[in-house]
């Protein structure tokens, strides 16, 4: 089945494991935003600077490549949107949102996106 995805924190920059999330993603044929700091496209995927509009239950899964620092906006927008499932890639785990998210009822869970789309786990 295929999931609606948003990458938050993806980037064009060579090497960046987000970049290479969303390619593996839309390779995989799933359909995929990219939420960036910088302009540009993966694959078919153009990158957009700002958060789309929390609709609730556009996104299946959303995928953080934010450190936690970072994450105060995205909180917000998670806790509105109510995706089926928020992944914190190595680097972004944050315990307090990851509690918020699951009191709300949305499977969160510290993971590698990577990693479940090579063992067909995503």
């Amino acid at each position: 089945m295929k999931k609606n995805t948003l990458v938050v924190g993806a980037s064009t920059k060579p090497g960046r494991i987000s970049g290479s999330a969303v390619a593996r993603l839309r390779q995989a044929g799933h359909p995929v935003t990219a939420v960036g700091r910088t302009p540009g496209s993966i694959l078919d995927v153009a990158l957009e600077k700002e958060l789309p509009e929390p609709l609730l239950g556009d996104f299946d899964t959303v995928t953080l490549y934010l450190a936690p620092e970072n994450q105060e906006e995205i909180s917000s927008w998670l806790l509105k949107a109510l995706p089926k499932r928020v992944i914190f890639n190595p680097g972004t785990e944050n315990e307090t949102l990851m509690q918020d998210l699951k009191s709300a009822g949305v499977d969160a869970l510290e993971a590698c996106t990577l990693v479940m789309l090579a063992s067909q786990m995503y």
